[in-house]
């Protein structure tokens, strides 16, 4: 199945609603950055989450970047998102592994850490980015995001992420939903939907099931009417280049260009977020430290 994000409202206009199926990110990423599980769950619910935001929070060519920064083994995640279904991230110490939890299931929690920061900044196409920051409130990465929506942006919310990853560290499945609280929703529509989704599976068991996104919104609003507002692709999606990279070489110090030059003969650029590899040889160095002239 293609990746791809569902929006929905409550009929009655108590929620607006997000659902994805984001297995191919997560795989990408778990390639990409030869994950262990541990570090695969991390920063594919990461992924996931930015991507709920992202789709919830912008429009247009507005972007926003996630950072979490716990104290776990797993170290520093970051994710790019953006209001087209794009998403990139990596995470600091991808070959992390732990024991299981006692529920059995992969310990986020304690790879990623009970202590540090949240951020979120949002490039509005303002002149100054907007960041948010939450401390972390559990490491689980959803209640963590659920904290920020909170508390930054005022907007009452609920939000599962899931990651499954297989005996051969392969990604399952991966995939979430976000729930936000619309000014119409009462009391007992809040208590129904709170006691609901600490019934329901986890997004990954519904998903290994075969249910589409529609179909997890449907199993948490039971035999709520939902009207759907349409289906939006979504990709892990790097826009790095050889010419960005090239243009960060002009931006050093001289003589760290003639180094490498005259010691190095090249240079090796690796992107953080795909870990695409870009050499530049003498030649093109040297034409690069003439155009910083």
């Amino acid at each position: 199945m293609t990746d791809y994000l569902v929006r929905a409202v409550i009929e009655d206009g108590a929620f607006r609603m997000l659902a994805v199926n984001g297995s191919e990110i997560v795989q990408t990423a778990q390639q990409d950055h030869a994950t262990l599980p541990a570090s695969s769950a991390a920063l594919g619910r990461t992924l996931i989450g930015t991507l709920l935001l992202s789709s919830a929070l912008l429009k247009d060519e507005e972007k926003l970047t996630v950072r979490i920064l716990g104290d776990g083994p797993v170290g520093g995640i970051i994710a790019d998102g953006n209001a087209k279904g794009e998403v990139k991230g990596y995470i600091q110490n991808p070959q992390v592994n732990l024991p299981l939890n006692p529920l059995g299931k992969i310990d986020v929690r304690r790879a990623v850490g009970t202590k540090g920061m949240v951020s979120v900044t949002k490039d509005l196409g303002l002149k100054q980015p907007f960041t948010g920051q939450v401390p972390i409130t559990s490491g689980e990465i959803a209640e963590d995001l659920t904290y920020y929506l909170a508390k930054s942006e005022q907007i009452p919310s609920a939000m599962g992420l899931s990651v499954f990853v297989n005996q051969d560290n392969s990604i399952g499945v991966a995939g979430g939903f976000l729930i936000q609280t619309l000014p119409g929703a009462t009391d007992e529509q809040l208590t129904g939907l709170e006691k609901r989704l600490k019934e329901i599976p986890l997004v990954s068991n519904l998903l290994r099931e075969g249910q589409t996104p529609e179909a997890i919104l449907k199993t948490i609003f039971a035999d709520q009417p939902i009207k759907f507002l349409g289906q939006t692709p979504v990709q892990f999606k790097c826009d790095c280049s050889k010419e960005r990279f090239g243009n960060a070489l002009a931006t050093l110090p001289r003589h760290e260009l003639q180094a490498m030059i005259d010691e190095d003969h090249g240079a090796d650029a690796v992107c953080k977020f795909c870990n695409t590899h870009y050499q530049f040889d003498v030649d093109e160095l040297k034409n690069i430290l003439k155009s910083a002239d």
